[in-house]
């Protein structure tokens, strides 16, 4: 079973988020669902996460507008990473004939 690994751009932050599933069918968004929180008690206390279980804590299906989206990471059962960049994509102008 793969969790992934969603990192994405929310309030000129870059947030990153945990799921269990994940659905790239759609043409504008990402959707998120079964989303993983760390659970029990931590020692250090990071408030980039502590912000990010308060905004999104609740959710059951987030949809992440696709341009937001900087990098999706399928971890393997093993822990390992499979990198899935997104780029943008920029139209090149059409050279005319005559040069």
């Amino acid at each position: 079973m793969a969790i992934y690994r969603v990192h994405f751009k929310w309030k000129d932050k870059e947030v990153q988020l945990t799921a269990k599933s994940l659905d790239l069918t759609h043409p504008y968004f990402v959707s998120i669902k079964e989303i993983v929180f760390p659970k029990g008690k931590k020692i250090i206390i990071d408030p980039q996460e502590e912000e990010v279980q308060r905004s999104f804590g609740d959710a059951d299906h987030l949809m992440i507008p696709l341009q937001s989206v900087i990098i999706i990471e399928e971890l393997s059962a093993e822990g390992r990473s499979k990198l899935m960049p997104f780029e943008k994509v920029v139209a090149q102008k059409k050279r005319s004939s005559e040069e």
